[in-house]
């Protein structure tokens, strides 16, 4: 998108404002066609009579009023908006003393059928610009009936244009609706890719819990009857495991179960998969492919197989070595958290720690790990923007389905997600995982 000075300002004008304009360029044109310019022996067009009278001009501020009533509707009601531009373009012409509608008159119908078939349904579109050409027919009819001079090759140039001017915003309105459907398809993608990892990630802890137990079921076997108390100990230690294991996976498949049916009722309901944040920067965002997490394009080395909040130090440290200082700051004591959780927090942060180094242009970030909350966890990043002689990667924003997939991580675990800039500048991602009720966080 375009940076320079003017951009703002385009943007700020609405399409009604634009109609607006479109009317009031078309009235200087018509007078500047009648009058004699520099180099001119003579005007191009002979005002009418009509014209230079009070009557005259009293029709042309009835015309411009309904045009400015027309483009003051245009975004609420662009049906009747429509009708009130082609309304004032034909009064319009009664003391032009012309003879086809006028391409200056049709400048603000034009500018509205574009808007319609931008932001309308096909048949509201279609609509819309068979009325624009039923008025020009009319028009052309209404004077041969009359037996008076038709302009017919201008009122064709005029339609001309009109269909134009469709045609264009038929094509934007595609190009609009691929783009949502991509960007929703991405942001499926992503979700869908996030979930799978997830799924990994259990199967992964899951292993682990079961080789644990397996190890501890064979020490207990082996020392049952001389060391009963050690045996005692390591069937502790088996069932705690077992129970820790099995409410992880209850956790995971009844959200993915929930997940999934919201899925298709959304589907049902035909209103798809909304992708949170995108566009957004800083801490948050992610400029790889859909679908694939930043972590597993840069996993830095020397982190455990499943790690969790314990490898954050590791973390930093690797993360230093890219460029950026990371402080991490933990508020409360050490804890030990379910192994879901303890690796989901960490998902949640390696991924906003990789995107703060690869997008935000920033030298440092902070990582907060808040235990304070006997029920939850919670986890912010956060950096103050890019850095001087520092520059984004890419200005204005990544995909964002980063996002999506900490955002999908959060809700399967029944969390709180936000993502969004500082008020001081820079970028803030925050996460907060509640704990199961029973196997809560125990202080080390």
């Amino acid at each position: 998108m375009s940076a320079t000075p003017s951009a703002p300002f385009l943007k700020r004008v609405t399409p009604g404002g634009w109609a607006a304009l479109a009317w009031l360029a078309g009235l200087l044109f018509t007078g500047l066609l009648r009058l004699r310019l520099p180099g001119q022996d003579e005007a191009d067009v002979l005002p009418g009579v009509i014209l230079l009278r009070w009557d005259g001009v009293t029709t042309l501020l009835v015309a411009t009023a309904l045009a400015l009533r027309g483009c003051a509707l245009l975004t609420r009601r662009p049906a009747a908006a429509l009708r009130c531009l082609l309304v004032a373009a034909v009064v319009a012409c009664t003391p032009l003393g012309v003879n086809a509608i006028p391409f200056a008159q049709y400048l603000a119908v034009d500018v509205a059928l574009y808007v319609i078939a931008v932001a309308r349904p096909p048949r509201e579109a279609v609509q819309a610009l068979l009325l624009a050409l039923g008025v020009l027919a009319g028009y052309v009819t209404f004077r041969l009936l009359r037996d008076w001079n038709v302009g017919t090759t201008t009122e064709l140039a005029v339609a001309l244009t009109a269909v134009v001017a469709w045609l264009l915003g038929r094509s934007e309105h595609q190009s609009r609706t691929y783009a949502e459907s991509s960007r929703a398809q991405a942001a499926a993608q992503a979700v869908t890719a996030e979930r799978l990892r997830i799924a990994r990630e259990m199967h992964d802890t899951v292993a682990h819990s079961i080789g644990i137990v397996a190890l501890q079921a064979g020490a207990a076997r082996r020392v049952i009857d001389t060391q009963p108390e050690g045996a005692r100990q390591a069937l502790a230690e088996i069932e705690t495991a077992s129970r820790e294991t099995l409410a992880g996976l209850r956790r995971m498949l009844g959200a993915l179960r929930t997940a999934d049916r919201t899925d298709a009722a959304a589907t049902t309901d035909g209103t798809g998969i909304d992708g949170p944040g995108i566009g957004t920067d800083g801490a948050g965002t992610d400029g790889t492919p859909a679908g694939i997490p930043a972590d597993r394009l840069a996993q830095p080395s020397g982190l455990p197989e499943a790690p969790g909040l314990s490898a954050l130090d590791r973390l930093a440290e690797v993360t230093g070595a890219a460029g950026v200082r990371v402080t991490v700051r933990r508020i409360g004591g050490p804890c030990s958290l379910p192994p879901d959780i303890d690796l989901s927090a960490f998902r949640l942060v390696q991924e906003s720690v990789t995107n703060v180094v690869r997008h935000s242009g920033a030298d440092a970030c902070t990582v907060t790990v808040d235990h304070g909350d006997p029920v939850a966890v919670a986890v912010t990043v956060e950096d103050r923007g890019p850095a001087a002689g520092r520059e984004r990667e890419r200005p204005g924003g990544g995909s964002g389905y980063g996002l999506a997939g900490m955002r999908e991580r959060v809700a399967l675990l029944h969390g709180e997600f936000a993502a969004g800039p500082r008020p001081g500048g820079g970028f803030r991602v925050t996460a907060r995982l509640p704990l199961p009720t029973g196997t809560g966080a125990t202080i080390r």
